[in-house]
């Protein structure tokens, strides 16, 4: 029936735990980590339907298995184009680096909107394929992340002891503080 949007959904694990995976009439529109702050209730996610993840579950398998930097995938990222705008360059911050919120909002032509910056991060519901982990705050700290600053740390980590990553001799580090990647 025209008009009508399918909306279905599949759960695979990983090294952070449970992910589920939501697509959108095929494309991907969700990735939630179990117990998440800000998961949208499961009854939204549609039926349980592996069938538009193929890509998608292959491409997360590369990146946990450390063979995957980037993904290149197509995305239903609804927002405002601000919000938008923060994603795309989100997208552009290196594998194993991360970037203050600050300047995502310098890179963007928003010198002083940090706060605004964090907000759209925050709203990022494709977390990991849009790595939104990347971002910290001005002094490095973590400052939030929707599945929790452990795995933020953990997904970190990961990237950094990656053989040929810009910081794979710096020593893994504990969550400092606590503020958004992921909310619904």
């Amino acid at each position: 029936m025209k008009g009508t949007l399918v909306l279905v959904h599949t759960v695979r694990d990983s090294p952070v735990g449970q992910l589920t995976l939501v697509a959108l009439d095929g494309v991907l529109a969700g990735l939630y980590m179990d117990l998440q702050r800000h998961r949208p209730p499961a009854e939204t996610f549609g039926d349980p339907d592996p069938t538009p993840f193929t890509e998608v579950t292959r491409q997360l398998d590369e990146y946990f298995a450390g063979q995957r930097t980037a993904f290149e995938l197509p995305t239903n990222l609804v927002g405002t184009p601000f919000q938008r705008t923060v994603w795309a360059a989100l997208q552009e911050i290196p594998y194993g680096e991360t970037r203050s919120y600050g300047q995502i909002a310098e890179r963007i032509g928003r010198r002083g909107a940090a706060r605004a910056v964090g907000l759209a991060n925050g709203r990022n519901r494709i977390g990991i394929i849009v790595p939104c982990h990347r971002v910290v705050g001005a002094t490095g700290d973590l400052t939030g992340y929707g599945g929790g600053l452990e795995r933020k740390q953990q997904l970190l980590d990961f990237e950094r002891r990656r053989p040929g990553s810009a910081h794979a001799d710096v020593p893994a580090g504990p969550p400092k503080s606590q503020s958004g990647c992921s909310r619904a």
